[in-house]
């Protein structure tokens, strides 16, 4: 086995350490100058290419509507953005049947995603696959215009 070459602190306390590995005789070889650590060739790897973010839903509506679907990427947030000059109410609604049924957004109990005023905001970070979305637009007057994007 080769000889350890003495390590000197720095202080008192300071930890001392040293890299080693084995070497072709099996013995316990430090990393230095004389004696740098081997390396072998990696693979490279293609990057995973990011899922294509779907097309935004967007328009405008001066009447009341339900519009969508709209079906997010998962793990991302969903961006709605409300313009316009415009009173009532725009609430964003999920559905995991394929837009049969189309349940009220909630946190904590508490009513989320219903809007009175013009937004831009991260309004929902969804995790199923299968959810999608759908604005209900219920205008009391002038006229909203719509995007949700990610």
């Amino acid at each position: 086995m080769s000889q350890s070459p003495e390590i000197k602190l720095p202080s008192g306390y300071a930890p001392a350490f040293a890299l080693a590995f084995t070497d072709s005789n099996g013995d316990l070889a430090f990393v230095g100058t004389d004696q740098p650590l081997p390396t072998a060739a990696s693979v490279s790897i293609e990057p995973i290419a990011e899922p294509t973010p779907p097309q935004p839903l967007s328009g405008t509506s001066a009447t009341s509507a339900i519009v969508g679907p709209f079906a997010p990427l998962t793990g991302r947030p969903i961006v709605l953005a409300l313009t316009g000059t415009w009173t009532g109410t725009v609430s964003l609604l999920r559905s995991v049947d394929g837009g049969a049924t189309k349940v009220s957004l909630t946190a904590g109990g508490l009513p989320w995603g219903d809007y009175t005023a013009n937004v831009c905001e991260a309004a929902w970070e969804e995790s199923e696959a299968a959810a999608e979305f759908y604005l209900d637009i219920a205008p009391e007057s002038g006229t909203v215009e719509y995007r949700v994007s990610q």
